[in-house]
């Protein structure tokens, strides 16, 4: 069905289920929501030909029905009606997971409709609270509106902004993004439990909502008109945002007196047609293309089992187990990206012959992370990867590099790096690489148990200096990015980010500093210090 034909469609049942109903009319907000706002918000961001959508009129065509038999008769069925519903937007917040497990943590504009769709779930569970009469701790007027607010201001606005980040980017916009998507869980939270934090959760609104407003008006939209309707969609909540406040203020603190009438009448009516209807119309107007792309870079074909470390070697590497020297067998395959005549030659030689040298590290665990690292070292210690002494004390990291068998991972040309530190496995990293629009990628995947996690590294030079990021470039698609993989199919990107710098310095001597980062936070930090065996071997021979 075309989006006009669809969007028409549930305009008249929204119509014709208003017109025939006894109820006041602040009671059908809701309803004009579950019956006109949510289908075609959903229908604004289908990925057609996946389960939800193929199955769609399936699962959402009992839920109307059972919406608009409440709105027009009253029975002991009514908690089974309800029920319909609630089954609906779990349902619909399972798509919305199914979504974001596909994708992972990229595209916050994609996450903040996920997020959307998920929160729907809450909205229909209190919807169902409020029908069934449940003791919520709250009377049922309160239970019945933070339905409504699941619906409009956590389910709506989410959408909407997501489709707005598919028309805009920049850092300001992942700023208020969040703040957006965190807002509706801090309200419900502040209700609950502290006025203070629902009065925080209002001026986290009120930031979001006006950052929003100042990048719609900055950002080109398909034609004027669907910027106007945009503009005056975000704009009407800059207006019900500040009575909401003094709303918050006068019912928490007693500061200024708006009753909940007001706030059910002006603030709901000025919600339900300015923001959600001339944004729904605005948006259909031209909806904007999703940006995301699943990479499709190769990936390990190998997992792990409980325990990693030597135990998976002995079945992934070659028969005869001989070591070989190095990451890689010729730098140049990184070209253009680095210029073997102006990069450092000890960083050439370092990968290209890694076993020549000895690696000194120094492990720094955040202060913020320690408690989580001391947690994880009892895990590590077991699995034998990812295991990182919690001192912070200069170690020696020894091991040997193994060429796998062929055709076990899957990759070209993979070498097997294990890593020790006081004989214990501390990694256990696999090395590949793989080009993708002239451009080449380290594809490095540590194994864990059933799954890997799988980094792709951009190379650039700075200077003499090498360069590996997991961090996307600005002016190209690239793959770079952390991610967790089940399957040969799946990309989970994470929310980490991690930055190697290798540069030599006096002495002939390489240092590399290793920096990883969780949303945006930063958590380790590993500087190493490289030595080829034959300077310490000369440094051991003077200092005797």
């Amino acid at each position: 069905m075309k989006i006009r034909n669809f969007i028409i469609l549930h305009l008249l049942l929204g119509i014709a289920v208003a017109v025939v109903s006894s109820n006041p009319w602040p009671s059908l907000m809701l309803t004009v929501a579950q019956l006109v706002y949510v289908p075609i918000a959903l229908r604004f961001v289908f990925i057609k030909g996946d389960w939800f959508s193929k199955n769609y009129f399936y699962f959402a065509m009992p839920a109307y029905v059972a919406v608009a038999l409440l709105q027009i008769t009253s029975s002991k069925w009514n908690s089974m009606l309800a029920g319909v519903y609630l089954l609906f937007t779990i349902v619909i917040a399972v798509y919305g997971i199914s979504r974001f497990l596909k994708r992972g943590f990229t595209h916050l504009e994609a996450f903040s409709i996920d997020l959307g769709l998920i929160y729907l779930a809450m909205g229909g569970g209190w919807f169902f609270a409020y029908v069934a009469q449940f003791d919520t701790g709250f009377s049922p007027l309160l239970t019945w509106l933070t339905s409504i607010h699941f619906h409009y201001s956590a389910f709506l606005l989410p959408i909407f902004v997501g489709l707005f980040g598919r028309l805009h980017k920049s850092s300001f916009y992942k700023v208020i993004c969040t703040i957006l998507l965190v807002s509706p869980m801090v309200v419900a939270i502040g209700i609950t439990f502290s006025r203070w934090i629902e009065l925080l959760s209002v001026l986290l609104y009120i930031v979001g909502l006006y950052g929003l407003i100042y990048l719609t008006i900055q950002t080109t939209f398909a034609n004027k008109v669907q910027k106007w309707l945009v503009g005056i969609s975000f704009g009407s909540l800059g207006v019900t945002i500040v009575f909401s406040l003094l709303y918050a203020l006068g019912n928490g603190f007693g500061i200024v007196a708006v009753s909940i009438d007001f706030m059910l009448r002006f603030h709901g009516l000025l919600n339900c047609i300015a923001f959600a209807l001339l944004g729904i119309i605005g948006w259909a107007i031209a909806i904007p293309p999703a940006n995301y792309t699943p990479p499709i870079f190769p990936l390990s074909k190998l997992r792990g089992n409980l325990v990693i470390g030597e135990q998976f070697l002995e079945s992934a590497m070659l028969e005869n187990k001989t070591s070989t020297r190095g990451l890689v067998d010729t730098m140049s395959i990184y070209e253009p990206q680095i210029n073997r005549e102006t990069l450092s030659p000890l960083v050439v030689d370092f990968y290209e012959n890694t076993m020549d040298y000895r690696l000194f590290a120094t492990i720094k665990w955040h202060s913020w992370f320690k408690p989580f690292a001391f947690v994880y070292s009892f895990v590590s210690r077991k699995m034998q990867q990812i295991n990182l002494p919690l001192k912070q004390e200069e170690v020696e990291m020894t091991g040997a590099i193994y060429p796998l068998k062929e055709g076990i991972d899957g990759r070209n040309h993979v070498r097997a790096w294990m890593r020790k530190v006081d004989g214990v496995p501390a990694f256990v990293a696999l090395y590949s690489a793989h080009k993708n629009k002239d451009r080449t990628y380290m594809n490095i995947a540590l194994p864990l148990p059933f799954s890997s996690m799988v980094g792709i590294l951009e190379l650039n030079q700075i200077e003499n200096g090498l360069q590996l990021t997991s961090k996307k470039g600005c002016t190209f698609q690239s793959d770079a990015g952390i991610y967790l993989t089940t399957h040969t199919k799946q990309r989970f990107k994470l929310p980490i980010e991690e930055v190697f710098n290798v540069q030599e310095i006096d002495g002939g001597i390489l240092t590399a500093q290793h920096d990883m980062w969780i949303f945006s936070i930063p958590f380790l930090t590993i500087q190493y210090s490289i030595h080829r065996n034959e300077i310490l071997k000369m440094e051991s021979s003077c200092l005797s």
